[in-house]
Parts: C-alpha cells; structure tokens; sequence
C-alpha cells in the first residue's frame, strides 16, 4: 500500500481530478480536506487557502497515479509526495489491494 499526497488550489478542482483516478480504479479511497499554506514561490512568501488529498493505493499503481497528476494537474509545480505506511492493519490492506 501507499499513500500519495496532493494539493490543489480548489475543493472543485481536486475532487474533479481524483473522481477520475477513482474511476480509472488506480485508487481505492481518496480523501479531501482544507488546509491554509505558506510557501515559498517565485522569491517571496505566499499564503494561500489549499485543498489537500490523500489517495490511498497499491504500491504497484504509484507510478500510474502520479504520472495522472503530472499531467492532469492545474499547478505548474504539483505537489506529488508518496508516502509508504509503516503499518497498516490487515482487513484494510486487504480491502486496497482488493479494490483496485
């Protein structure tokens, strides 16, 4: 299993994306969440409103999903960040590896 992270400029724009992965069943379960962001961009330091998701996968469709991202992502610089669980129990596991 891993978890890939991801952050969009909108609530629309991010479950647009995602539905899509979904419907590609590259995902099992994505989550949508809003955050607040302070970054470095272009020399100074922006603030903006985020909407952050965590799409949960087989560790053989990483390279997939994140080549969807690339290419379907409205940022110029998306953040693709992968995540490898140190532990997850069993029955989930086995749903993500089933469901996808």
């Amino acid at each position: 299993m891993i978890i890939i992270y991801t952050t969009f400029s909108d609530k629309k724009s991010a479950k647009l994306t995602t539905r899509k992965i979904l419907e590609q069943k590259l995902a099992s379960c994505v989550q949508i969440f809003p955050i607040e962001s302070a970054y470095w961009w272009k020399g100074k330091i922006e603030e903006a409103a985020e909407t952050a998701v965590f799409i949960k996968t087989k560790k053989s469709l990483q390279k997939r999903v994140t080549d969807f991202i690339s290419k379907n992502h409205p940022y110029e610089v998306p953040e693709i960040v992968s995540i490898t669980p140190a532990d997850v129990n069993k029955p989930y596991f086995d749903w993500i590896e089933d469901s996808v």
